[in-house]
């Protein structure tokens, strides 16, 4: 039995699997099999990609993983001790059968009071970087990922769990065939990395029109395009401050790095409302998740004093454009009450990240957070939103 018994439907808008090894490797053609290898470095299992040893995750295999919510104290009430990332997390657990598999899952998940829930990836919030000079082969590993995800989770299991399947958008031709098959297979949303995409001619913003096929389909199939927290490849830019250039290590934070932590989400809302996007499809359904909201305030203020210094820049308002379409998951140490003041209640949704450590552990406690609100906007924030946007 859950922990509480909550008069409405939850709806959980961040949870996540766990993928075994051969989730990036089983359906990788023959031709580009070397491009995401296993190996043993002193003992521990690494993931290389393109024979790059990557310490992105330091245990890629998950066979043993942080306990689920270990960092929700660090997150509400700070460090003040100075204690390291390892003393903060505690020791760790193996891995259950739940993190793994749908079925095992959706026992969890009536266990915790849970009814439904967006299942995103885990490793897969690395490939992309590393990958971003070879557009042939992000769009080939992606589908192999999808083909995995597809075939253990599926894209809709039992209408309670619905895995996000990765759409890379560099060559939009395959991003358009990519998203097709994806529907074709009951994707009801849909992981974008938040961040320029590679292409062969170089970065650029996948919100200018030569994307427009792309997100005319997502529009027209009712989608929820979910911009999840990744490896956005911000890590140069904060490099070139310090005069070295590393690997983004997520586990390993930075008090620079920490600064502009959310730079590249409020640049992906940005650019889709200052690049047009949003004005060329007003119906899509796009939510920012594991971003927090503390980006949200000064971007709707830039985007207030743009348009009141260069309205012919925007098709429409920008600021009413942003409360109207994007629609937010923040942390459990965000303010909720300031979040609906500015985006609006309709457009704040719960996300526990469970099970990773820096999520709940008991995601239903949530509500916990959201004290200071009605019971209908309780209702809304917990569940009653995303199943607006993915209605069962």
């Amino acid at each position: 039995m859950p922990t509480r018994e909550l008069p409405y439907p939850v709806f959980d808008a961040d949870n996540h699997l766990y993928e075994p090894e051969e989730a990036l490797t089983r359906y990788l053609p023959k031709e580009y099999q070397g491009a995401i290898q296993y190996v043993q470095i002193r003992g521990r299992t690494k993931i290389a990609v393109r024979g790059q040893i990557s310490e992105y995750i330091p245990n890629p295999t998950f066979e043993v993983v942080a306990r689920p919510g270990a960092q929700e104290d660090y997150f509400r009430h700070g460090n003040p001790e100075g204690k390291s990332y390892r003393e903060i997390v505690g020791k760790p657990i193996r891995s259950i059968p739940a993190f793994r598999e749908p079925g095992p899952r959706l026992e969890l998940m009536d266990e915790q009071g849970v009814q439904r829930t967006l299942m995103f990836p885990t490793l897969a919030s690395l490939l992309e970087e590393r990958m971003r000079d070879d557009p042939e082969l992000t769009h080939v590993v992606v589908h192999a990922l999808n083909q995995w995800m597809d075939e253990v989770w599926s894209f809709n299991y039992k209408d309670r769990i619905f895995p996000t399947p990765v759409i890379t958008l560099p060559i939009v031709e395959k991003a358009v065939e990519e998203l097709e098959w994806c529907l074709e297979r009951g994707a009801r949303a849909i992981l974008i990395r938040p961040a320029p995409v590679h292409g062969f001619h170089g970065p650029r913003s996948f919100a200018l029109e030569e994307f427009d096929p792309f997100w005319k389909l997502a529009q027209d199939s009712g989608v929820l395009v979910a911009f999840h927290s990744s490896d956005s490849g911000y890590e140069r830019y904060a490099g070139e401050w310090e005069g070295k250039q590393r690997e983004f290590l997520p586990f390993k934070p930075q008090p620079f790095r920490q600064i502009g932590q959310w730079r590249a989400i409020e640049d992906t809302v940005a650019s889709m409302i200052c690049h047009g996007c949003l004005s060329r499809f007003p119906d899509l359904k796009i939510a920012t998740i594991e971003t927090g909201s503390a980006w949200v305030r000064p971007l709707l203020e830039k985007l207030a004093d743009a348009y009141k210094k260069m309205p012919q820049g925007f098709q429409h308002d920008p600021v009413e454009q942003m409360q109207r379409l994007i629609h937010v998951s923040p942390f459990i140490e965000d303010d909720m009450s300031a979040l609906a003041d500015l985006l609006g209640i309709d457009r704040v949704l719960f996300g526990s990240d469970y099970p990773h450590p820096e999520g709940k552990a008991d995601p239903i406690t949530y509500v916990d957070d959201l004290a200071a609100l009605s019971d209908s906007a309780k209702a809304k924030i917990m569940g009653g939103n995303l199943s607006r946007l993915i209605p069962a």
